[in-house]
């Protein structure tokens, strides 16, 4: 039995990820889709034919070379298991962009508390944008690089 049935906590190593070449490109999705059920709206929203699906109950496959990081699929994911990562621009910081629904909402400038897959804090982040559809936000957040595959959601600091 893979340690995330057992943890509820997927790691790095349970991921598909691009090459580090990829990676230094521009943004591109990171799944942490692990379940096989019965689930495709990350392949009906993709207009670049870059998350693909056998059969149903798969879990997605994604074509690095033609994702281009545009985040629909974070937003429609409904198990909010569909990130971005972008370290093309600093060697220093990366962003993630991660889905959110709860209130309130950050705007873009705000500083908040990037927390890991256990909801424990990594660090304090940099909101660089806010988009919404339908119920869920995307919410991208500038960090240290070295925390990137750390963050995946975050705490409004009040």
């Amino acid at each position: 039995m893979s340690e995330h049935k057992k943890t509820g906590i997927i790691k790095k190593e349970d991921l598909q990820l691009p090459d580090d070449e990829r990676l230094e490109e521009g943004p591109v999705v990171i799944m942490e889709c692990v379940e096989n059920i019965p689930c495709n709206p990350c392949v009906a929203v993709c207009s670049f034919d870059a998350v693909e699906m056998e059969e149903i109950t798969d879990t997605p496959d994604i074509d690095f070379e033609k994702c281009t990081g545009c985040a629909f699929c974070v937003t429609e994911c409904p198990g909010l298991a569909i990130f971005v990562v972008d370290c093309s621009y600093s060697d220093e910081k990366c962003k993630v962009t991660v889905p959110y629904e709860y209130l309130p909402v950050p705007e873009e400038g705000e500083e908040v508390m990037a927390l890991d897959r256990k909801g424990e804090e990594v660090q304090k982040a940099e909101v660089t944008n806010v988009r919404k559809s339908r119920k869920t936000y995307a919410v991208t957040l500038e960090l240290d690089r070295d925390k990137v595959w750390d963050v995946r959601g975050f705490e409004v600091i009040e």
